[in-house]
């Protein structure tokens, strides 16, 4: 049996930053279990030129640590990258790059073990230890790992809604985008529904091409329009601990409401890019007459497939006008968000961890989730408690502080306590 001080379950950037910034610590021992062979981020969106929406200090180490071996610049310089990035003059790394320097730091850890699909986790009262059961898909053997200590980073899977759940045909998550990109582009006709970052780079890789392929386009938002992912410096100071802090304190059917306002800070499209696209609708309407509609206000209802035609028929609602109409088309992409649900292999310690009234992790304010408030530490879920912060690659070394600090008992990283100018809440007594 393999003892450690913490187990991680998960391998994505958060509990990946996390490995590398405990793996110089010698006063703690942890091991991070990750069900797939190699480290892979979102492979089936990583299309040309496109970047992350935050800028290359948000790596998996610096905020934390700016001498960390394993930040982004010192992989450039391994690389014999750091010049040409340097001349490139942005702060925005390409996304197969960022992914390229995750596995880099992956690679470089000895903590980190690919192949190790974890199937329980139970609690042991002998020794107060949370032991890990995994299956190692190398050998097939079912191994186990004890600690008192666990981190959850299991990340997010795509989501679908109710309509478009089991559906026959090959509809397809924009999270396996890549993968089908041919077969869609085969099809007379393709939709893409969405809202998102996700929705729009998909829609603009397949406007690139229409002219020469031949297929009709359509865009379907809910949204009343193609929000600009909110950019502005004191935008940029929600994701701060001061509003955390903040946030965390407001009543849960109050978080829960301000969530769905907050959806252009973090959910919002690159300003950028919904330029570029409209530039290609002009250019493109310069030569032939439209073949790509885009739809606002329109939420979808219904989805049917007929096997014969192998076509969806999609049944749509215009909300500001209350109408219904239908949609007919060949392809279907849904870019319809992820979400985080509580992991089967949590069962057995369910009654341990605690959740709110909507059935999620109540994550207190230093990411534990136990009920004794030090044991079991959550990454990344938690927009419904810390709000746009949570999934903010900005913010992940900041957490991973705070981690750190609950697992060692010390703050090997300082942690920031108020960075921002501006006050969130109401101050106490009287203002002068």
């Amino acid at each position: 049996m393999n003892t450690h001080d913490f187990i991680a379950i998960g391998l994505g950037p958060f509990n990946l930053g996390l490995a590398c910034l405990t793996e110089p610590l010698d006063d703690v021992d942890g091991v991070f279990l990750e069900r797939s062979a190699a480290f892979d981020w979102h492979p089936g969106m990583m299309l040309p030129g496109v970047t992350l929406q935050v800028p290359f200090l948000a790596d998996l180490v610096t905020l934390a640590d700016p001498t960390s071996r394993f930040s982004f610049l010192n992989f450039l310089k391994q690389h014999n990258r750091i010049y040409p990035f340097y001349i490139r003059e942005s702060f925005f790394p390409l996304r197969r790059e960022y992914n390229d320097y995750c596995r880099w730091a992956a690679d470089s850890l000895t903590s980190v073990r690919f192949g190790h699909d974890v199937l329980a986790v139970r609690y042991d009262e002998t020794d107060s230890t949370y032991r890990v059961t995994s299956r190692c898909s190398a050998s097939g053997d079912l191994v186990e790992h004890r600690a008192p200590k666990l981190v959850l980073g299991t990340g997010s899977v795509p989501y679908l809604p109710p309509a478009a759940r089991d559906l026959p045909g090959d509809a397809v998550h924009n999270a396996a985008y890549l993968q089908h990109k041919d077969a869609l582009q085969a099809k007379r006709s393709i939709t893409v529904i969405g809202s998102g970052q996700s929705a729009a780079e998909v829609f603009a890789d397949l406007l690139s091409e229409r002219e020469s392929l031949g297929y009709q386009l359509n865009w379907v938002t809910r949204s009343p329009r193609f929000f600009p992912l909110e950019y502005t410096k004191l935008t940029l100071e929600m994701t701060s601990p001061d509003y955390i802090d903040y946030f965390s304190a407001l009543p849960e059917a109050d978080r829960y409401r301000l969530m769905g306002q907050q959806k252009s800070l973090s959910k919002g499209i690159d300003a950028d890019l919904i330029n570029e696209i409209f530039d290609q609708l002009y250019e493109q309407s310069l030569r032939t007459a439209p073949a790509a509609r885009l739809l606002t206000n329109t939420a979808l209802e219904t989805v049917r497939y007929d096997a014969e035609s192998g076509s969806y028929t999609v049944g749509l609602r215009q909300h500001e006008q209350d109408r219904c109409f239908s949609l007919g088309t060949e392809g279907l992409v849904l870019a319809t968000g992820y979400h985080h649900p509580v992991p089967d292999f949590l069962t057995p310690i369910r009654d341990r961890l605690r959740f709110d009234d909507h059935g999620r992790f109540d994550i207190a304010r230093n990411y534990s989730v136990d009920h004794v408030g030090r044991n079991v530490f959550v990454q990344s879920a938690g927009d419904h408690v810390h709000s746009v912060s949570s999934p903010d690659l900005g913010m992940g070394a900041y957490r991973n502080s705070c981690i750190v600090r609950e697992l060692t008992g010390r703050e090997p990283y300082p942690i920031e306590k108020s960075i921002a100018f501006q006050e969130f809440g109401a101050p106490a007594g009287v203002v002068s």
